[in-house]
């Protein structure tokens, strides 16, 4: 392969990383609570589908709209959205100690739902599908770092080629990386994830660490559903079912990288290369493979270079069902309500 393929393979991957990036690291802190949120793609999906009312809203009654402003509409709304879908999750599972499996799923259903309903709506008010205008916002979400962009060559297309969103994934996983392992806060979280009857005997307030992090870990993933509508697909919607594909691997992507934020930043940039590789692999190797396989026509290939992510899924619970070290495993009351009473 050129080497211009391999730069565009590259940012592909880190493109598509970090919408999965998003959903990983905040179903990270929710589980470190002892909180099984299933609910990730329902989530995204709130957060997708209130970014982009909230900016065509503003767009549309404004003839001439602040792209700075549009975009924080976009920004806040899909926070306050992805928040309320947290909030829900732990009023049903830590108040009303309802099933957190159960509970999880439904929340996909429900995010996905509403949000490809409002989604068919803002279509019809824009005049069709692929009419949804919010580019001052999409443009804010889609700009480079001004220089750095352009001035480094081969290294600028690779590091400095994306939206503030790519660079704020990796802060933000590195940054709850840093809460859960040197702060008496992560700890405390921890504490909760492992055995909330003792937190709360040692006083620590179960109720509110499993509410908080469940929140903020709702609104982490609602920005993956930002992200995948501003600057993935740039600015419109897709009811094809690609945000829930891509909530599913995030949860996946949970327990490759052993509840450490910190591994979430290779580990789904691994899942972005594995992803586009239908599209770069050289047509000589898929040519020879396709040969091996008896297969006649190579573009048949690509259909199984497809199902290399959710194979790399498979393998990864295997290897991680045989690691035997207790940090590698999950929180212990990782899916158990807590009810002080039944101590």
């Amino acid at each position: 392969m050129t080497l211009t393929t391999w730069i565009a393979w590259i940012c592909a991957a880190i493109t598509f990383g970090t919408i999965i990036m998003y959903g990983s690291v905040g179903e990270i802190l929710t589980e470190k609570s002892g909180n099984l949120n299933l609910g990730v793609p329902g989530i995204m999906y709130l957060g997708a589908i209130a970014s982009l009312a909230g900016a065509f809203f503003y767009e549309n009654g404004n003839p001439a709209p602040v792209p700075v402003i549009s975009a924080l509409i976009a920004l806040v709304s899909a926070l306050i959205v992805s928040a309320l879908g947290g909030l829900l999750y732990c009023f049903l599972t830590v108040t009303l100690r309802a099933n957190q499996n159960v509970t999880g799923l439904t929340l996909t259903i429900f995010g996905a739902g509403v949000a490809n309903f409002f989604g068919g709506s803002l279509v019809k008010l824009s005049g069709g599908v692929g009419q949804i205008s919010v580019s001052a916002a999409s443009s804010v979400f889609r700009a480079r770092i001004p220089f750095l962009s352009s001035s480094l060559g081969i290294i600028s297309e690779i590091f400095f080629s994306y939206g503030f969103l790519t660079y704020l994934a990796i802060v933000i996983a590195l940054a709850s990386q840093y809460f859960l392992s040197k702060t008496r806060s992560g700890l405390n979280l921890r504490a909760v994830g492992e055995n909330p009857a003792t937190a709360d005997a040692a006083g620590i307030s179960v109720t509110k660490y499993k509410y908080v992090t469940t929140c903020v870990g709702a609104m982490i993933e609602g920005l993956g559903g930002v992200y995948y509508v501003m600057d993935y697909i740039k600015g419109t919607w897709d009811a094809g079912g690609s945000l829930e594909a891509l909530g599913w691997l995030a949860v996946a992507l949970v327990i490759f990288t052993s509840w450490r934020p910190k591994n979430a930043v290779w580990g789904a940039y691994l899942f972005g290369f594995c992803y586009w590789i239908y599209l770069y692999i050289p047509g000589s190797i898929s040519a020879v493979l396709a040969g091996m396989l008896g297969a006649t026509n190579v573009t048949y290939m690509q259909n199984l270079y497809r199902m290399i992510p959710y194979l790399v899924t498979i393998v990864v619970l295997v290897l991680v069902s045989k690691r035997r070290r207790r940090e590698d495993q999950n929180p212990a009351s990782l899916g158990v309500s807590y009810f002080r009473e039944d101590r």
